[in-house]
C-alpha cells in the first residue's frame, strides 16, 4: 500500500511540474512588447516593419492633411511605447490623396464674421479677412465671401461646397473712425488754436481769461488747455476743448514756435 501511494504520489508531482512547465511556456510565448513609432512612415513600409516584429497592420482611418502626401501614418493605435502581446494588431489613420468636400454654413442671420469664422474654421476651413469697408451702421459683418478668386455671397443661399483645408476669403464692414488726435494748443495765440481745433473737426469750449485778458483778445495767449495734448490721445469728432488765456507769452512756451 505505502509503496502504491508513494507511486501515485509520483505521478502527481509529475504532472504538477509538467503542468507549470507549458504554462511557463505559454506565458512566455505570449508575454508583452513595446510598440515602436511608425508615425510619419508611409503605411507599406509600417506594414512592412510592424510584421517583422510579429504585428499585424491595418488602416482603421484615412484624412486629408493639406501639405502631406497620401498614405502617411498620422496616429497609431496602440501608441508608441505602449506594451502588447505578441500578435497584436496595429491600426493606423493615414493621410489620403483628395480632401473631404465641405458645404459651408448658410449666411442669412449668420453674418457675423467673428461667429461665422469660427464655424467654418471648425469644419477645417481657413478663414482670411482680405478687405475692410467702412459703415456707420455695422462693424464685423460678412459683406462678401470669395473662394478661388470667385465672389460665391449668393450661391452660398442653395449651398456651396469647398475642399477641406481651403481658405476662404472674406469682406467686411468695419466701424467709420469717429476719432481724431487731440491737438496741442498750449503757446498758440487764441486765434491760431481755435483754427487748429476747427481743423481737427473739434470745436472751442470754454474760454477762461486770467485777468490779464479778454475772452475774445485774438492775440492772447494759450497757457492751458481742457483737455491736455496726449500724443497717443484721442477725443471724439465734434468734442469741445477749453482754452485758458494770458497776455504774456508763458515762460514755457520759450523756443517753442507759435
Amino acid at each position: 500500500v505505502l509503496k502504491n501511494c508513494l507511486g501515485m504520489l509520483g505521478v502527481l508531482v509529475g504532472l504538477f511540474m509538467l503542468t507549470f512547465w507549458w504554462l511557463k511556456c505559454y506565458t512566455n510565448h505570449g508575454e508583452s512588447v513595446q510598440v515602436p513609432s511608425y508615425v510619419g512612415m508611409n503605411f507599406r513600409e509600417a506594414a512592412r516593419k510592424a510584421r517583422a516584429r510579429n504585428f499585424g497592420a491595418a488602416v482603421s482611418d484615412s484624412i486629408y492633411v493639406p501639405g502631406k502626401a497620401p498614405g502617411e501614418i498620422i496616429t497609431q493605435d496602440p501608441k508608441a511605447q505602449s506594451r502588447v502581446k505578441e500578435g497584436r494588431t496595429i491600426y493606423f489613420t493615414v493621410t489620403k490623396n483628395n480632401p473631404d468636400i465641405i458645404k459651408l454654413p448658410a449666411l442669412i442671420g449668420n453674418d457675423d464674421y467673428e461667429i461665422y469664422s469660427r464655424k467654418i474654421s471648425r469644419l477645417g476651413l481657413k478663414p482670411r479677412i482680405i478687405a475692410r469697408i467702412p459703415d456707420p451702421a455695422e462693424q464685423n459683418t460678412i459683406l462678401e465671401i470669395i473662394y478661388r478668386g470667385d465672389t460665391i455671397t449668393r450661391k452660398i443661399r442653395n449651398g456651396f461646397s469647398v475642399e477641406m483645408g481651403g481658405t476662404v476669403d472674406f469682406v467686411i464692414s468695419e466701424p467709420v473712425t469717429l476719432t481724431v488726435s487731440i491737438p496741442d494748443c498750449v503757446c498758440q495765440t487764441f486765434d491760431a488754436a481755435k483754427f487748429l481745433i476747427q481743423t481737427s473737426e473739434l470745436s472751442v469750449g470754454a474760454v477762461i481769461p486770467d485777468g490779464t485778458t479778454s475772452e475774445d483778445d485774438q492775440a492772447a495767449y494759450v497757457y492751458r488747455q481742457s483737455p491736455k495734448h496726449d500724443p497717443n490721445g484721442t477725443m471724439r469728432k465734434g468734442e469741445q476743448i477749453d482754452l485758458y488765456l494770458t497776455a504774456e507769452k508763458p515762460k514755457q512756451c520759450e523756443g517753442k514756435g507759435q
